[in-house]
């Protein structure tokens, strides 16, 4: 499926096809990038598929302080979604770097080079890795990872993600959706 347009309009679409797509290949879990919560909501109440919300690491947007309210936390988890809050493996450290020294490095042109593909395309392999090492999800094992351009989803991939250390053995195998990128 391809969109028409980028962002939250695709939400519910992306997240439908997801779980269809999941169903029907026996995909036991979904890997989900979500700042507040409402994209991971939607993929609540299955019994058959583990869903784990990414959310953006503590001091985004703002020093000291997490994008997601510990209210939401505390309901995602009491629908049975985990939730993961950590350095994204695709910026973190080295894009201090580059800030402070300028240039770019190669974790980010690894990342600009997914986002050739669009910006979701680059946030659901990241969120794929971070969660594999996190040990939230099966190494070796193909899952759905959902991921957006800014807010809302609107890009959903099959892919059995490696860990940060083997970057490059990570596979993208199918893509489910993604805005069109005319």
């Amino acid at each position: 499926m391809y969109f028409d347009a980028v962002g939250k309009t695709n939400t519910k679409e992306t997240a439908a096809l997801a779980l269809k797509a999941a169903l029907e290949k026996g995909v036991k879990y979904i890997v989900v990038a979500s700042s507040r919560g409402d994209t991971a909501k939607m993929l609540a109440n299955n019994n058959e598929i583990d869903i784990i919300c990414v959310t953006h690491a503590n001091g985004y947007p703002e020093a000291g302080k997490s994008e997601m309210s510990q209210q939401i936390r505390e309901e995602l988890k009491g629908i049975g979604i985990k939730i993961l809050t950590t350095t994204h493996v695709l910026s973190g450290a080295e894009r201090g770097i580059s800030r402070a020294f300028g240039g770019a490095y190669p974790i980010e042109i690894v990342a600009h080079t997914l986002r050739m593909l669009g910006q979701g395309t680059k946030v659901c392999v990241e969120i794929a890795i971070m969660a594999l090492d996190a040990g939230l999800i099966p190494y070796g094992e193909p899952i759905i990872a959902i991921g957006g351009s800014g807010k809302g989803a609107d890009t959903a991939i099959v892919i059995t993600p490696s860990h940060a250390s083997s970057l490059f053995e990570t596979k993208i195998h199918e893509i489910i959706c993604k805005p069109s990128l005319y």
